[in-house]
């Protein structure tokens, strides 16, 4: 503690922060254990900024991967289950990111929203927390695509064409278009 300037009470602290991220494990009478890599809390947004560039690009590609496996379904599911005001907000949002293709800032809050609406719409409460925790590298790495040359333009026609299968109400559609929109994601700015 010394070494460090720090007060115990400070350290302590520190050290929850680290246990709730499963980085280290703490037991009474015990030492501090780091725990494996691969058992820490991903979801966290606190291990964006203490990652690694490298390895935060390989998070960004894995939670892309994750992506691809799970928002295709949840569109599906949202399909079924789309309602006038879930539709409503979809069209409102799609506009105002037709209007945003100029600001990414204000582009990505909107895509966020877009695909939180799609994923309320699908009413599984487990899926949409997954959805809102996993939300700040969603943010990472739509920085990344949304800085490829007409990336924007683009994504406004691949979401009015998943809004246009909501619309129809068609689960196979739906899934498809998102498919369709997350690969080419990963096609223009993100590691494979």
């Amino acid at each position: 503690l010394q070494e460090f300037g720090v007060s115990r009470a400070v350290a302590r602290e520190a050290l929850k922060i680290l246990a709730s991220l499963d980085m280290i494990e703490i037991a009474q009478g015990r030492r501090v254990v780091l725990r494996p890599a691969e058992e820490w809390d991903y979801l966290s947004p606190l291990l964006i900024d203490w990652l690694p560039h490298e390895q935060m690009r390989e998070i960004l590609a894995e939670a892309h991967a994750t992506r691809i496996i799970i928002e295709p379904a949840i569109a599906a599911i949202a399909a079924k289950h789309m309602t006038k005001e879930n539709l409503e907000r979809l069209g409102t949002l799609l506009a105002a990111m037709s209007a945003s293709e100029d600001n990414p800032d204000a582009y990505l809050k909107l895509d966020l929203d877009f695909h939180m609406e799609i994923c309320r719409a699908a009413q599984n409460r487990i899926l949409d927390r997954f959805m809102y925790s996993s939300r700040w590298w969603q943010m990472a790495s739509r920085r990344i695509s949304n800085q490829m040359p007409h990336a924007l333009p683009s994504a406004t026609e691949m979401h009015r064409a998943i809004y246009e299968a909501l619309v129809a109400r068609d689960e196979k559609r739906a899934e498809e278009a998102m498919r369709r929109h997350l690969k080419k994601t990963t096609a223009v700015g993100l590691p494979r």
